[in-house]
């Protein structure tokens, strides 16, 4: 199969490209193909389809299937295939999880200089893949459904796998500030990734949206295209660790706005203003930023659960100390995990210890089903 790859960072008719077709919005991925015929940010089941691919595991039955392919799940499969475990991971996008689109890593051990998290996110997979595990990407998790013993899992193309035990580790997504104007600018003005949209507004002002550790990392990565990167944070001063806060205050494109409030996004077919309070002042202005991008906290990818599983008051999923859901072998790890630290280390950590917890809870499996004469 032959593809072009255009990489609208360097390609400035690449862009133009792009905003043309999607009549002025700016979205990647953008896929034109021979017919004329184009995908924009499709899903890796709509890719598949389109490309006549249908992708399924190799065997219906595993003795662990993990969901999601981000470094708990990661972490968990390799773990768990060093102890002998048959995994297979499903992953609904990329491998990586959202570590696979972060510009950069500075705290995780052993990288005393940063990693990119694409390149970390690759190790990781290989990792895995090095000790057997099984890794189904592009396909979206729709149910999991305890069966006795057994856990079933099904994914969007209806294909069913079974397994002795299921590690949830599906991590979460940016949330959205729901303020009038953003839904209608979204990929028109407001983004929600630095990395992939960043680069369009090149020579601009931007605008991030929270200050928290994404906010202001990714604050920090727009400054490699913008003129001033405004940062605007509710709460009265910027939550984000002490070093990318000295980092940010550091760089003179990067101001810092406290105490302020977004009110309303304006524009009619690309984002023209965006509308702040001062929460001390009480005072409104209006800011004119080439582009918005909003990180403001995380919303967990637990959807597809149902109410197999008890969840928290925000959906995220409620579990015990061993890491166990309200079903007996069904474990949940990383940033889906109501508790969870939400940084990458924590992940990891959750991950190798949902595995140990699965080889336990398995072992006692094995004795009670040969007390019975299973």
């Amino acid at each position: 199969m032959t593809f072009r790859w255009v990489d609208i960072n360097e390609d400035e008719a690449g862009r133009d490209y792009v905003r043309e077709i999607n009549d002025g919005k700016q979205i990647i991925p953008t896929i034109v193909f021979e017919d004329g015929s184009l995908l924009v940010e499709p899903s890796n089941a709509e890719l598949a389809a389109k490309l006549n691919i249908n992708p399924k595991a190799e065997r219906s039955f595993y003795n662990l299937t993990v969901i999601g392919g981000g470094p708990a799940g990661l972490t968990s499969a390799i773990y768990a295939a060093r102890e002998g475990i048959d995994i297979l991971i499903i992953e609904r996008s990329g491998v990586g999880g959202q570590v696979g689109v972060t510009e950069r890593i500075d705290n995780y051990p052993g990288f005393p200089d940063g990693i990119a998290g694409g390149q970390l996110a690759a190790q990781m997979r290989a990792h895995a893949e090095r000790f057997g595990v099984e890794i189904l990407p592009g396909q979206s998790v729709t149910s999991v459904q305890a069966m006795g013993d057994s856990k079933l899992v099904t994914t969007e193309t209806g294909d069913e796998y079974c397994s002795d035990a299921v590690i949830i580790a599906t991590g979460s997504r940016y949330r959205r500030l729901n303020l009038p104007g953003e839904e209608d600018l979204i990929g028109a003005g407001i983004h929600f990734c630095a990395t992939c949209d960043g680069p369009f507004y090149k020579g601009q002002e931007m605008l991030v949206i929270g200050g928290g550790n994404s906010g202001v990392e990714e604050g920090l990565f727009l400054t490699k295209f913008a003129t001033k990167v405004t940062i605007v944070e509710f709460a009265d001063r910027l939550g984000a660790s002490q070093i990318l806060q000295d980092k940010a205050a550091e760089n003179p494109k990067i101001e810092i706005r406290t105490s302020t409030a977004v009110q309303e996004f304006r524009g009619q077919n690309r984002l023209d203003s965006v509308l702040i309070k001062d929460l001390k002042s009480g005072e409104i202005e209006e800011i004119n930023p080439a582009a918005a991008f909003v990180f403001i906290g995380l919303d967990p990818n637990t959807s597809f659960l149902g109410d197999s599983v008890e969840l928290d008051k925000v959906k995220f999923i409620k579990t015990g100390e061993n890491f166990c859901t309200s079903i007996p072998g069904i474990y949940a790890a990383g940033d889906v995990r109501a508790g969870s630290m939400k940084q990458v280390t924590g992940a990891v950590g959750e991950g190798s210890t949902a595995a140990m917890m699965v080889r336990h809870y398995m072992e006692r499996l094995q004795t009670t089903r040969g007390y019975r004469g299973d």
